[in-house]
């Protein structure tokens, strides 16, 4: 078919076909749908927004369903909260959520003298950011990269006002609350130098959304001078200040490869100097106490390892192990306080906190959980001459809570729990099962559903994945998944091969011409649970986002017979022509995780498993697929032609809705937390409607 995108009452939109021809490696690639990347097509708008409605549509008999979700989600909701105030210095800094408003404000309070040695009093609020007021009459907001001058008296940001992940930099005078005009534009990281007057920040390609460039700037000036540009595509710049304010460290990183430099920042106008030279395979993450850098690396050590060395030895023979590699458990990052060392190291997709005294390595001991699978880390931490460790923790089943851990005496105070009206944790339970893929490697699940459900092949059940960048699933709570959970689905993690969850090899075995495992675990896993009774075909559903969009895709193409329905959210879909593109966001650094398809065995690789080229003639499940059109990760194209090529393709009438968010919105979707809410609920009703339980 050609021409103009057509629907009739009957049937969805058909987009038009013009043939675009490739050839490479021998092989003939047509992509009929590749006009779509050009916005100022006539019939593109027209066929996205026929896509959008046809979706509607076919859900709106679920609009009274969608209703009752939104209400139970935002009725789990204490939308007038308090987070835990953390101390920097002089001040309490924390955020609070009001009735009725999408946004939080970030505020603190002054510590005040009350007359007794060492005693303080709450001073009066002071708003840092009201960030319902910085987004007023935007579609979109989100405040980015952002850092607190060290007198506390300035506060940096960055916010993007489209979702395109794009960060324009301004600077706040908290004295007087006059906020600059817009310094810098695509700012992708900043830190302040000591004299409180001097910025180092960090911008992107605007084509190729690369952070490539270093700046200087002297607040009060016009001058923003370009200190560093890295030419070497595979790699990003950042600069952080470190714990200690002593040093500003710049850090240009790919996926497998990393060096730092440091900078005095009592030196502004110095020069950066390298502290780890850049070795192929090599990463590095530095923090410093003012006496001594602290080197996480993975130099001999697969999953990482941490030394100490004098500030003034850098150099590697002088350097003195702290936290030994211990194969299969990774060590994911470190935190310096004056008396204490704290490692987090990721054991099985659990984080284990571990306790090191700074006076003696050979004293350590490991904070303990009530759970035995969950999710903890730092939070706030602000103070580094300080005994206490504040932590984050929650579970499938626990809501998140902060917790102060005395790293002296070992003792553990729940600070707060987040409050979830009407949700009681002792109706839920979780456990950890493993499924065996198809080479014998065990992969594991997270499960978590209602006490009292029968546990059969009637039950629904809803699997989720990724996989994909070291990025290993969180067994994070969800207050909106409880509307799932309580009419009797079972919610599932896969913790697929390409995460982190057993170390850097499981990452390894999951990416490059091993990119087939992940796909392969996935279907392990829900094979697993219909084996062993939790559900069956007709009542599993799964989801996946981004690269676990492209986890969807490749399941769909492999297994289209296993799952009742799929969500499909910002699927990375298109992999061989996006991967040729070079001009493209993320393409040329990724061909450390993908592969490179001008090369012809990565080429034959992908080919094998690339969703929009393994698209076959015959059934496919229910699917939602869900995009932006000012996403910058995955551009809108990719789900557009996907769902377009598989509508052409599939034989059955099962619905293949695409829901595309064409106003201001990004990869995560809408930036409000109720319009969030009201996108879950279209998700969940879609969700339920294919198992019968509308």
């Amino acid at each position: 078919m050609s021409g103009n995108t057509q629907q009739t009452n009957s049937g969805p939109p058909r987009a038009k076909k013009l043939a675009v021809t490739t050839l490479l490696h021998g092989d003939t690639l047509v992509d009929e749908y590749a006009w779509m990347r050009n916005r100022d097509d006539a019939d593109l708008m027209p066929h996205l927004r026929a896509e959008d409605a046809y979706a509607d549509a076919y859900m709106s008999d679920t609009n009274d369903l969608q209703a009752a979700l939104f209400a139970e989600m935002r009725g789990r909701m204490k939308e007038a909260d308090t987070s835990v105030p953390n101390r920097r210095g002089r001040f309490l800094y924390y955020s609070r959520t009001e009735t009725g408003k999408q946004y939080p404000v970030s505020c603190r309070k002054p510590l005040l003298s009350n007359g007794k040695k060492g005693g303080h009093k709450e001073g009066p609020e002071q708003i840092l950011l009201d960030h319902n007021k910085l987004a007023e009459g935007k579609a979109f907001f989100q405040v980015g990269p952002s850092s607190l001058s060290p007198s506390q008296n300035f506060l940096a940001y960055a916010y993007d006002d489209t979702g395109f992940r794009q960060y324009k930099l301004v600077v706040k005078n908290l004295r007087t609350g006059q906020t600059s005009t817009v310094l810098a534009e695509r700012v992708t990281s900043v830190a302040w130098a000591s004299d409180n007057k001097t910025l180092f920040y960090t911008t992107e390609d605007a084509v190729t959304k690369r952070s490539n460039q270093v700046y200087r700037h002297k607040l009060g000036t016009k001058s923003h001078v370009l200190i560093k540009e890295e030419k070497n595509e595979f790699f990003r710049v950042g600069v952080a200040r470190s714990r200690s304010g002593r040093y500003i460290y710049l850090e240009s990183e790919s996926h497998t490869t990393g060096n730092i430099a440091r900078l005095p920042a009592d030196k502004p106008l110095g020069q950066f100097k390298t502290l780890m030279p850049r070795l192929a395979g090599i990463k590095y993450d530095v923090d410093d106490d003012g006496k001594h850098f602290y080197i996480r690396t993975n130099e001999g050590a697969t999953d990482f390892r941490l030394f100490k060395t004098a500030v003034g030895k850098p150099a590697r023979q002088h350097w003195q192990e702290v936290v030994p590699h211990q194969p299969g458990v990774l060590l994911t990052g470190f935190l310096l306080f004056k008396g204490h060392l704290v490692a987090f190291r990721k054991d099985t997709g659990v984080v284990r906190v571990q306790i090191i005294d700074l006076n003696d390595f050979n004293v350590s001991h490991d904070v303990q959980f009530p759970e035995p699978v969950y999710t903890v880390g730092s939070a706030g931490n602000l103070e580094y001459d300080s005994t206490t460790l504040r932590l984050s923790y929650q579970s499938l089943v626990t809501p998140p809570s902060v917790l102060d851990y005395d790293m002296g005496s070992r003792s553990m105070t729940t600070v707060k729990v987040q409050e979830v009206p009407g949700y009681k944790a002792s109706d839920y339970e979780s456990k950890r099962l493993f499924a065996s893929a198809p080479d014998g490697t065990l992969v594991p699940i997270s499960l978590v559903y209602k006490k009292g459900i029968k546990l059969n092949n009637s039950n629904p059940l809803h699997l989720y994945g990724y996989g994909s960048y070291g990025f290993g699933l969180p067994t994070t709570f969800g207050a909106a998944r409880v509307s799932l959970l309580d009419r009797g689905y079972v919610y599932a993690l896969a913790h697929i091969r390409g995460g982190d969850e057993l170390g850097e090899s499981w990452r390894a075995d999951g990416k490059l011409k091993k990119k087939m495992n992940t796909f392969t675990d996935f279907i392990a896993c829900a094979e697993y649970l219909i084996a062993e009774g939790y559900t069956s075909s007709q009542f599993i559903t799964m989801e996946g986002g981004s690269a676990g969009g492209l986890l969807m895709g490749a399941v769909l193409n492999l297994r289209p017979d296993l799952f009742k329905a799929a969500i499909v959210k910002v699927p990375f879909v298109d992999v061989i022509n996006t991967m040729l593109d070079e001009t493209l966001p993320l393409t040329v650094g990724e061909f450390e995780e993908w592969g490179n398809p001008k090369v012809k065995e990565d080429y034959d690789y992908i080919r094998r498993y690339s969703p929009y080229e393994n698209i076959n003639i015959g059934a496919y499940p229910a699917i939602l697929v869900k995009s932006a059109f000012y996403d910058s990760q995955v551009m809108y194209w990719e789900p557009a032609k996907y769902v377009a090529r598989l509508r052409d393709r599939k034989t059955d009438d099962t619905p293949l809705l695409f829901k595309i968010l064409l106003e201001a919105g990004g990869h995560g979707g809408k930036s409000g937390r109720f319009d969030a809410l009201k996108e879950t609920a279209f998700d969940y009703a879609f969700l339920l409607k294919q198992v019968g339980l509308v």
